[in-house]
């Protein structure tokens, strides 16, 4: 049992001297990338987790309003389920249509047309908002995509230049005095792989889902337009 688990015991002793013989710069990048890395995967499960709920309240709202034989008649009860994206978009919708047909029974005026207007703008307005809800907190990755390879590549680089300039004083130039600086200027690009590749993965998986979900929001819009404006007929 312990021969077996001696390699990895050694292999993470290495890794512990190796950031021990990083300078200071090398070891706030390194333990700054340790901190990304959790950030991260911390984004990725929760926005996962919330796609998929989202997607599901959305679709079990879309079966009951596809139940009611009236969506215009619907209690005001119905509106209330705005934390549900489809929900929000209903509500929107429903309310400004009644408002533009209360405004227009107070002035005396047919706003048959203007309802429908009123109805789909507001769907617009809902639609832009729940976008941005569905993309929320995608940015931030995006930026530890793209950023934690040149944070690693920035401490390699200053790790060898530290290398090079301990030679430079020494005087000698061999094997034995140069692989210890540069095992741990190399530390930091490993690190920074570490963060960037399953932050890539999983960023463009969420992408590719914040995608589908956008299109499915934008066809709910759509239909429910269309039906509010057979009903108002």
């Amino acid at each position: 049992m312990n021969v077996l688990f001696a390699p990895d015991f050694l292999a993470t002793a290495n890794l512990v001297e190796v950031f021990l013989r990083c300078d200071p710069v090398g070891q706030v990048i390194t333990s700054g990338l340790g901190v990304v890395s959790i950030i991260a995967w911390a984004i990725m499960l929760g926005k996962r987790n919330e796609l998929v709920q989202l997607r599901r309240v959305n679709h079990l709202f879309d079966d009951h309003l596809r139940s009611q034989r009236s969506l215009l008649d619907l209690p005001e009860g119905a509106r209330g389920q705005r934390s549900i994206p489809y929900g929000d978009l209903f509500a929107d919708a429903i309310e400004a249509y009644w408002r533009a047909a209360a405004i227009g029974k107070d002035k005396g005026m047919d706003t048959s047309r203007f309802r429908l207007e009123h109805a789909e703008n507001a769907l617009q307005r809902a639609l832009a908002r729940q976008c941005l809800r569905y993309e929320s907190s995608m940015i931030f990755l995006a930026t530890i995509v793209t950023g934690a390879p040149f944070l690693g590549l920035l401490g390699t680089l200053w790790g060898v230049m530290e290398a090079f300039s301990a030679i430079s004083v020494q005087q000698t130039a061999s094997i034995q005095t140069l692989a210890p600086g540069v095992s741990a200027a190399l530390l930091t690009a490993i690190a920074g792989l570490i963060v960037a590749i399953p932050s890539v993965f999983g960023y463009n998986w969420l992408l590719g889902k914040t995608k589908i979900m956008t299109t499915e929001l934008e066809n709910f819009a759509s239909s429910l337009a269309d039906r509010i404006e057979l009903e108002s007929k």
